[in-house]
């Protein structure tokens, strides 16, 4: 028994240690960040070509300033928190399991980087272009900073979030949780959860949420064939 309360504590002490050094380098690339701030601003309003934006609070900018220092920040340390994270599960892990969670979490970050990148090249654009194009005589769109800063960034987050579906439908499948089969008996329900998931990751707009959608049902249908594929390859 005090072998075992012994061990939980030293895992705790473990936790807290990693949970330490993410915070730190977190906070110190915050702070770099913000010194470059001017120069992450022109990339985050390089989709809206042409529009305006106001704030309508005194710290509305500042607070702005500060989420996408932070943002930047967590996105630079990302190597740094995946490899504490790993430092942290690998010691209770199997040989067998540790080759496919470590494959997992850099094949993750990849995929997350490419949602990402694919919403700031072509979503945003599409999206913003849409809404700028429902003006009336009289009324020109000018947005709140604040507010175009959350916007992008539930946009992003969430396709970053989607293309990660194809990992863990892989992971799962090695791990002997899910099959193909059982993604394709249930594919209507899947579709469900897809269009549902959809319309609460991005704004409550129609246009976001089907252009989310789509790209789901495609790496859906991806992983139905990655998945095929591992189940040969583990019958083999």
């Amino acid at each position: 028994m005090e072998e075992q309360k012994f061990t939980l504590v030293e895992h705790l002490g473990e936790l807290r240690k990693r949970l330490m050094i993410i915070a730190a380098v977190i906070i110190a690339s915050t702070l770099v960040s913000y010194n470059y701030i001017n120069y992450i601003i022109d990339l985050v309003i390089l989709p809206a070509k042409g529009l305006e934006f106001v704030y309508l609070t005194p710290p509305e900018l500042f607070l702005a300033y500060v989420k996408l220092a932070l943002i930047a920040g967590i996105a630079m340390t990302s190597p740094i928190t995946i490899a504490q994270i790993w430092f942290f599960v690998r010691p209770g892990l199997e040989k067998r399991e540790k080759r496919y969670i470590l494959l997992a979490l850099f094949s993750g970050a990849l995929f997350f980087a490419t949602g990402v990148t694919f919403a700031y090249k072509v979503i945003l654009p599409i999206t913003l272009n849409f809404f700028v194009k429902l003006k009336l005589d009289g009324i020109e769109p000018m947005f709140s900073f604040g507010s175009y800063v959350g916007f992008i960034n539930s946009i992003l987050l969430a396709f970053g979030l989607v293309f990660e579906m194809p990992i863990v439908v892989v992971l799962l499948t090695k791990l002997n949780i899910i099959t193909a089969n059982t993604l394709k008996k249930n594919r209507k329900i899947f579709i469900l959860i897809i269009v549902v998931a959809a319309a609460l990751l991005t704004p409550p707009d129609v246009v976001s949420q089907m252009l989310l959608a789509a790209p789901m049902l495609v790496l859906f249908e991806l992983s139905i064939i990655l998945s095929s594929i591992m189940g040969k390859k583990a019958e083999k």
